[in-house]
């Protein structure tokens, strides 16, 4: 597990030798068939994939160096620790994480293995020279990992709300079944935008969070997928909150395709996150038809890509540089956001802080509530919470969550109300309850 490895990190990276030291060792061990399959000689097959494994491991450390390797099993053991306190707190069997995510928080460098396995593979049998190796697998480790710290700290903060919002009293109110997914997958087949959660406070109401929500939902024809093309190029903010219970923010007959959210939430981890750019390509990709998407898929996504963007395949790389779009700092696409989405309120969460400068042409110009320098603490993102809470929103039924005692009780009330000729249903019962508790103080209070 991620926080037994932790412990472990120091000596294996002082045991650990050079990645290229050990490729050669490697070879020396290695033949290739004629079919291209990489077999071990002179040594047994255990010990060759115990060489293997630690020429990808050693490689990941010398990619990315074990202060940082550090910081993201930090990182995972305050997620899980936040993911153990709202589930205590808000009685959840469990917080559902994506295949990727859930891979990466049971170990860090294993998950990184798997994403330089083919990788590593083709360069043992001689499909990849060494820079090319380096070059692709270098990417993929560096790609996964930020990823991953991103949602990481996305997932954080929603958590985070979450729990403030039990803490005061409110309730998970859905999904029903105790479980909360933070993930997208498969939730969009049936054609909606579901929520991930939805949160009930008495006295103030219902708030509906979505996760990274404008995806792409499920079609089957031509004209369903050219309704839903938009959702395929629409800008993905990372938390959207709106009053009440609402069950599916689609609306493809507007643009963009998204019921216009409450508050929204966008979350930096990085320390520098102002200063890196971003290319929005959207704009650039026509929608295709159903029978055109099956080819492409087939065809794969490079090829795919090109016809997209009309281009020929050779001259991809060059054509995508010159046709980027729009080139954007990332404290500008969030003011994009905002623009794009009109929501009430548009706040963002940075765990660094953030230079004046920048925050005042987001706070002045742009309408942006700021909260910097949150780091992982919990308790300042209190504020926030009070922000979104303001928008709550009650509903024509109220979903309450007994315990079993609770429950047990309130049913041999009600059985025993019925047998007494009391006619209606259990919510006209505590209705009652309610009533002749409120006129007993009442008497008391006079």
């Amino acid at each position: 597990m991620a926080l037994e490895t932790l412990s472990s990190i120091e000596q294996v990276q002082a045991t650990s030798i050079q990645w290229r030291e050990l490729y050669e060792k490697i070879l020396e061990y290695i033949e290739v068939d004629d079919r291209g399959r990489v077999k071990p000689k002179n040594i047994g097959k255990k010990e060759f994939l115990e060489l293997e494994d630690k020429l990808k491991e050693s490689f990941i450390y010398d990619v990315l160096g074990i202060d940082l390797i550090k910081v993201g099993y930090e990182w995972v053991k305050i997620f899980l620790n936040t993911i153990s306190e709202l589930k205590e707190k808000a009685g959840l069997m469990q917080v559902l994480l994506s295949r990727e995510l859930s891979s990466f928080v049971e170990d860090v460098v294993s998950h990184l293995k798997k994403k330089i396995f083919i990788y590593t593979h083709d360069l043992l049998r001689g499909r990849l020279s060494l820079e090319e190796y380096q070059r692709k697998a270098s990417a993929a480790i560096r790609t996964s990992f930020r990823t991953n710290l991103r949602t990481i700290y996305q997932d954080w903060v929603l958590l985070s709300i979450l729990t403030h919002i039990v803490e005061d009293g409110g309730l998970i109110a859905y999904p029903e079944n105790n479980y909360i997914s933070l993930e997208r997958m498969g939730k969009q087949k049936i054609g909606v935008i579901p929520p991930n959660t939805i949160t009930y406070t008495l006295g103030k109401g219902y708030l509906s969070f979505f996760l990274e929500a404008p995806r792409p939902i499920g079609w089957e024809d031509t004209s369903d997928l050219s309704r839903a093309w938009k959702l395929y190029t629409a800008l993905r903010p990372d938390i959207m909150v709106y009053g009440g219970r609402v069950l599916n923010i689609l609306t493809l007959s507007s643009n963009p395709p998204i019921k216009r959210p409450n508050v929204i939430l966008e979350c930096k981890e990085l320390e520098d996150w102002y200063l890196r750019v971003r290319d929005i390509k959207g704009p650039l990709a026509k929608p295709l038809t159903a029978e055109e998407w099956r080819n492409k898929w087939i065809e794969g996504l490079w090829t795919g890509l090109a016809d997209i963007l009309g281009v020929e395949k050779e001259n991809l790389q060059e054509k995508i540089e010159e046709r980027r779009g729009v080139r954007l700092k990332e404290y500008h696409i969030v003011t994009l956001y905002r623009a794009l989405y009109k929501p009430d309120k548009m706040i963002l969460i940075s765990r660094a802080r953030i230079p004046y400068n920048i925050r005042k042409e987001l706070e002045e110009d742009h309408n942006i509530i700021v909260y910097d320098d949150i780091g992982f603490s919990k308790y300042k993102l209190k504020e926030v919470v009070e922000e979104i809470l303001a928008y709550a929103k009650e509903d024509s039924e109220m979903i309450l969550k007994l315990s079993n005692h609770v429950r047990v009780k309130l049913t041999q009330a009600y059985r025993y109300a019925v047998g007494k000729e009391f006619k209606g249903s259990i919510s006209d019962f505590i209705g009652y309850l309610a009533e002749f508790y409120l006129k007993s103080r009442r008497t008391s209070d006079t």
